[in-house]
């Protein structure tokens, strides 16, 4: 287990067209954004952040098991992309260098042993940016896009496209719940996007990912589920 110290920052804002409130909404107990700060403290950041527009959090009194920035209008809208966000927080509320992870309030089923786990793969290799992610279908690899005059492209070898099922690789998506990179990697590239990503895989159930009310109450029933057991 590594010793170097990293940082957590968890982003927040309070529009959410799909379940309005969600990040301040209770979860078994406590807001769902909670469950990420007590996630990453208990993982061992060094220090964990909260970047929101939520006016409820920003006129809390100081919270100890975290330090709350502030984020412009201009960057809560719903078509802001998270690289904007993090491009900010580097610039403005953290000149630190160092190992960052970014943590969904909406992937309350992942664990510590996950982020320290991702933390570890990206610290002994030598990728730009590491990611969890969780197995998918792989029929995906049949698929193809649009061209113009009616080509269709293959979304990769066109081989697969008449593959058996059974004969496919396998296939695995971002699920959102664990992103490690470098502050200074981020500074300099001003993106996440890269060639050079590294991942972490995580189970179904733990990458939960929550947008609507029916996925908040699935959630509760994972969580009550794992209590149980």
């Amino acid at each position: 287990m590594t010793t170097k110290p990293w940082i957590t920052l968890v982003p927040l804002r309070a529009g959410s067209k799909g379940l309005p409130g969600k990040n301040t909404r209770d979860l078994a107990g406590k807001p769902l954004f909670r469950h990420a700060v007590d996630q990453g403290r208990a993982a061992g950041a060094s220090r964990v952040f909260v970047s929101t527009d939520i006016p409820t959090i920003l006129s809390a009194s100081e919270d100890p098991d975290f330090k709350t920035v502030p984020r412009p209008s201009e960057l809560a809208g719903d078509t802001v992309p998270m690289d904007a966000v993090l491009r900010h927080f580097l610039a403005q509320d953290f000149k630190g260098a160092g190992t960052m992870v970014l943590l969904q309030a909406t992937s309350p089923l992942r664990q510590p042993d996950h982020i320290r786990d991702a933390v570890e793969v990206f610290m002994r290799g030598s990728f730009d940016l590491v990611m969890s992610v969780t197995e998918t279908a792989s029929s995906i690899l049949k698929y193809g896009t649009a061209a113009p005059e009616g080509f269709f492209v293959p979304v990769s070898d066109p081989a697969y496209c008449f593959s058996n099922r059974q004969d496919l690789p396998k296939v695995y998506r971002p699920n959102g719940a664990v992103y490690v990179f470098d502050a200074d990697w981020l500074r300099s590239t001003g993106s996440l996007t890269t060639n050079n990503i590294g991942m972490y895989e995580m189970d179904a159930d733990s990458s939960h990912d929550i947008d609507t009310a029916a996925d908040f109450d699935l959630a509760e029933r994972l969580l009550a589920a794992r209590r149980s057991d």
